[in-house]
C-alpha cells in the first residue's frame, strides 16, 4: 500500500489560482479604502435620495407617489383601488409595493398623521395613536387626490421646477413639487439616514401662510408673534415655554412637551381621555397603566379600557370611591407616556446638501424657492404669449388681402410649397405661414381673422405686464403673498392642540413614596446619630455611648425630613432621616463620618431639621463676632449632599444655633464676663460665609468660650449684664450669676 504524502496542517495547500487572487485581493484591501467606495456611497444615496426631506416638504418617495396619482388623473377623478397605484408608482419608485403601500397609508386621511393628508383615503388606513389597528391591505382599499394637492402641482405644467429621469431613463419626475404655500412647516416629517436624521413638527397652516406673509413683507419679523407653536393632528395639550420656542425657532433643534386632554364624568366617577400626544399610542399607555396597577402605584384605579370607535379615540378610567381624579392624571402624567416629549431636529436638504435650519432660515429659503418657481412660470407664459402674438402678426398681414392668401394656396401645384409661397407673397416667417395655411376654411373670413387679430393689443399689453413682473422682486412678492392668503381661506382650519403655558401649569413633582412616620434623633459628641421610632423608645429609652461620649442634640420628627450636618471644616451634610436605618437605644448608632463619606478628620459639630427653611442660623466665633445667616442660604434646588464654605472659617465656631424667634442670649468670655443681647440685634445676611459683626469685646488674651439662651443661663441680676447695643464689654461674671456652670479658664 503506497504511503500519503504529508502536507503542513497550518497552512493548507491551496492549487486553484483564481481562490489565491481572491484571498490576496481581500487581504490587501485597506480598511479606509473599503468604506469610500462603498460605504460613503450607500450613506450619500440614502441621506440625498430617501430619508431627507427637501425644501418642499417631501421625501423622494412622497413625490413619486403623489406626482404618479396626479399623472393617473386622481386630482378631479373618483378614487381607483390602492394596489392600482402602488403599481403604477412603481414606474418611478423601485424600492417594492410594500414600502410604496405604507407611505401612501402615512399620507392617508383615514390614517390622520398628517394635519393636511394629501390622500383622500377610502377602507381601512390603521390610526396614527395605535400600535395593533393595521391597515388593510392595498387590494381592499382606494384612494384618490385632497384637494389641497391642487396647490402642489398648479405650476408643474408652467415649467416652474426642474423634472429629472426616473431611475431606468424611461419617465420624467419632477425634483420639487411647486407648493405655493410651506409645506415643510406643516406636514410633520421624520426620518433616520446614515449618520444623521431629521424630526419636524407639524404647524398650522393658518399660522405659517399668516407668517410667512408677514417674513415676506418684513424679514425682521418676530416669528412667534404669528406662529404660535406646533400643532398635531391628534391634538392633545401643549405645554408651551417661550424661551424653549425661542430656540427651536432660532436653531432648529429642541423639544416640546405635550400631554393628552381629559374630562371627569362625575356621574359616573371615570376619567375619559380623548386626544393623546402624537409620539405615543394607547397600546403604549394601557401597558404602563397596566403595570402602575400591578405594583401597586395605581390604588385609585379600578378598571382601564379602549373604547375607541368610529367616533374617535377614548381611553376610559374607572375610579375608586374617594379618588381624586386630577392628582390622579398628575401622576399618570408623570409616569406614562399620556405626557410626552416630541425632540424637533430641522435638518432638511438645501441644493442637495443636509443643513438644520430654524424656522427664520426655513422661510428664506421656501421664499427663495418659491419667487424662482413664480418666475420661471411667469417667464413660461410670457413666452407661450409671445409666440402666440407672433403668429396673430402674421395672420394680421394675411388681413390685408384675403383673397390673395386663398388664390396663392389655390394656385400651389405641392402641399410643400404652400408654406413657402406664403412666406414670399407676404413676407411672413415659416411658422408664420405654417399658421395661416392651418386655418380652415370655414374661418377664412374677415369677422374670424378681424377678431383674432384684435387678441394682438392685449397681448402686447400682457407681455408687457409679465416682463414688469418679472423686473420687479415686489411684484413677484406680491404674487406669493397672494397665493398663501388664497391657500389660506380655502384650507386653514383650526388648531388642533391646545396651547398651555407653562406658568399654568402645575409642576408634576416627584412623589416620595418613602414611608413617612413620627421618630426621634439623637445625636452624640462625638457624631454617632440614631433615628428610634416611638414604640422602641417606649421599650428602652436608656441611650447607650462609648466610654467618654454623651448626648449632643435630639429632635422629634418625621422619618421624611431633611437634615443637615454642621462639620468643623465649614461644611453642611444635608440628607433625609430616611437614609437612616430605624435605630435601638441599645446600640451606638450610625457614625456620622463614615455614613456621609466625610473628608477624613472632619467631624460633626451641630444638627438642624430645616423643614420648610424658615428662620436663621446663628454663628458665634471666639473672637468674639456673631454671624446670622438665613438658613433659606441652604436650600438647594439639586440633590446636593455637600455645601462647602457652610460659614466662615476667620475664626473657631463656639455655639451654633438655630433661631425661629427673636430671643435673648448670653455669651460668656473667659475672662470670665458676661454680657446678654437679643439676637434683634444682629442683623440677618444672605452669604454664608459673612465674617459677622462684633458683639463682645475682649482684651487680646480673652476669647469667647460659650453661649446659650438666657433662659438656660441661671442669672440671677439679668440687667447687670444686658447691653443695649453692640459691641459690648458685658460685666463681670459674679459668683450668684454664674449658674452652677464652670467655666473653663484657658
Amino acid at each position: 500500500m503506497p504511503r500519503k504524502k504529508k502536507t503542513d496542517e497550518t497552512t493548507p495547500k491551496v492549487n486553484n489560482p483564481n481562490v489565491m487572487g481572491l484571498r490576496a485581493q481581500v487581504l490587501e484591501q485597506p480598511i479606509t479604502e473599503t468604506l469610500e467606495t462603498n460605504y460613503m456611497p450607500y450613506a450619500m444615496s440614502v441621506i440625498v435620495s430617501r430619508a431627507i426631506p427637501e425644501i418642499d416638504g417631501f421625501k423622494p418617495s412622497h413625490r413619486k407617489l403623489l406626482y404618479t396619482m396626479y399623472k393617473m388623473g386622481l386630482l378631479s377623478g373618483g378614487r381607483t383601488k390602492s394596489a392600482n397605484i402602488v403599481g403604477q408608482t412603481m414606474r418611478l419608485n423601485p424600492h417594492g409595493d410594500a414600502a410604496i403601500y405604507e407611505t401612501m397609508v402615512r399620507l392617508s386621511v383615514g390614517y390622520g398623521a398628517l394635519l393636511h393628508p394629501f390622500v383622500d383615503s377610502k377602507g381601512n388606513f390603521g390610526k396614527v395613536y395605535s400600535r395593533d389597528m393595521a391597515y388593510a391591505a392595498s387590494r381592499y382599499t382606494e384612494a384618490k387626490l385632497s384637494p389641497i394637492c391642487a396647490e402642489l402641482f398648479r405650476d408643474l405644467d408652467q415649467d416652474a421646477v426642474d423634472f429629472i429621469d426616473n431611475y431606468d431613463n424611461t419617465m420624467k419626475e419632477p425634483a420639487l413639487l411647486p407648493t405655493t404655500f410651506p409645506n415643510i412647516l406643516v406636514s410633520a416629517n421624520q426620518g433616520i439616514a446614515v449618520g444623521m436624521a431629521s424630526q419636524l413638527c407639524g404647524f398650522n397652516l393658518g399660522e405659517v401662510c399668516d407668517t410667512t406673509i408677514a417674513y415676506l413683507k418684513n424679514p425682521g419679523c418676530t416669528i412667534s408673534d404669528t406662529l404660535l407653536s406646533p400643532d398635531f393632528p391628534t391634538g392633545g395639550e401643549l405645554i408651551c415655554e417661550p424661551s424653549v420656542l425661542e430656540t427651536i425657532y432660532r436653531t432648529g433643534r429642541g423639544s416640546v412637551k405635550v400631554r393628552a386632554k381629559y374630562r371627569y364624568d362625575k356621574a359616573n366617577n371615570l376619567i375619559e381621555i380623548y386626544e393623546i400626544p402624537y409620539t405615543t399610542t394607547i397600546e403604549a399607555i394601557l401597558d404602563k397603566v397596566a403595570e402602575l396597577i400591578k405594583a401597586g402605584k395605581a390604588k385609585e384605579i379600578a378598571d382601564m379600557r379602549d373604547e375607541t370607535d368610529l367616533r374617535g379615540l377614548k381611553l376610559t378610567i374607572d375610579l375608586k370611591r374617594g379618588a381624586d381624579p386630577d392628582k390622579l392624571m398628575q401622576r399618570l402624567y408623570r409616569q406614562t407616556t399620556l405626557q410626552d416629549s416630541l425632540a424637533c431636529n430641522f435638518n432638511v436638504l438645501i441644493a442637495g446638501m443636509p443643513r438644520v435650519m430654524g424656522v427664520g432660515e426655513l422661510l428664506q429659503e421656501w421664499c427663495a424657492w418659491r419667487t424662482e418657481c413664480v418666475r420661471r412660470r411667469v417667464y413660461y407664459i410670457m413666452h407661450k404669449k409671445m409666440d402666440k402674438l407672433h403668429l396673430l402678426k402674421g395672420l394680421k398681414k394675411i388681413l390685408l388681402d384675403i383673397d390673395k392668401a386663398v388664390k396663392i394656396i389655390r394656385e400651389t401645384d405641392s402641399d410643400a410649397e404652400v408654406v413657402p409661397n406664403l412666406m414670399i407673397g407676404f413676407g411672413i416667417d415659416s411658422q408664420q405661414a405654417e399658421y395661416v395655411a392651418e386655418i380652415k376654411l370655414r374661418n377664412i373670413n374677415k369677422e374670424y381673422i378681424l377678431r383674432r387679430v384684435e387678441e394682438v393689443d392685449a397681448l402686447e399689453a400682457e407681455i408687457v405686464d409679465l416682463q414688469d413682473i418679472l423686473d420687479k422682486p415686489q411684484r413677484v412678492k406680491k404674487i406669493i403673498i397672494d397665493e398663501l392668503a388664497a391657500v389660506r381661506k380655502k384650507y386653514a382650519q383650526p388648531r388642533r392642540t391646545e396651547i398651555v403655558y407653562s406658568h399654568e401649569v402645575a409642576p408634576l413633582e416627584e412623589e416620595d413614596e418613602t414611608p413617612d412616620y413620627p421618630v426621634t434623633v439623637f445625636l452624640s459628641r462625638e457624631g454617632y446619630f440614631k433615628k428610634i421610632t416611638p414604640q422602641s423608645l417606649r421599650m428602652n429609652s436608656e441611650q447607650k455611648y462609648k466610654e467618654g461620649d454623651g448626648p449632643a442634640q435630639s429632635f422629634e420628627a418625621t422619618n421624611r425630613a431633611e437634615v443637615m450636618f454642621f462639620t468643623d471644616r465649614q461644611q453642611v451634610y444635608k440628607t433625609r432621616l430616611s437614609e437612616f436605618d430605624d435605630a435601638k437605644a441599645s446600640i451606638l448608632g450610625d457614625y456620622l463620618p463614615s455614613k456621609l463619606s466625610m473628608d477624613e478628620g472632619e467631624s460633626v459639630r451641630f444638627m438642624v431639621l430645616p423643614e420648610d427653611y424658615s428662620g436663621h442660623m446663628l454663628f458665634f466665633f471666639e473672637n468674639g463676632k456673631a454671624a446670622r445667616v438665613e438658613l433659606a442660604a441652604y436650600r438647594t434646588t439639586s440633590n446636593r449632599r455637600r455645601l462647602t464654605g457652610a460659614y466662615s472659617d476667620k475664626s473657631p465656631v463656639v455655639c451654633f444655633m438655630l433661631l425661629h424667634q427673636e430671643q435673648e442670649v448670653v455669651l460668656y468670655s473667659s475672662e470670665p464676663r458676661a454680657l446678654v443681647i437679643s439676637t434683634a440685634l444682629l442683623a440677618p445676611k444672605t452669604t454664608r460665609t459673612t465674617q459677622g459683626v462684633n458683639v463682645l469685646t475682649m482684651k487680646a488674651k480673652y476669647r469667647l468660650s460659650r453661649v446659650c439662651p438666657l433662659a438656660e443661663a441661671g442669672i440671677a441680676n439679668v440687667p447687670r449684664y444686658r447691653g443695649r447695643n453692640i459691641p459690648a464689654a458685658g460685666a463681670l461674671l459674679r459668683d450668684e450669676d454664674d449658674g452652677n456652670i464652670q467655666l473653663s479658664l484657658e
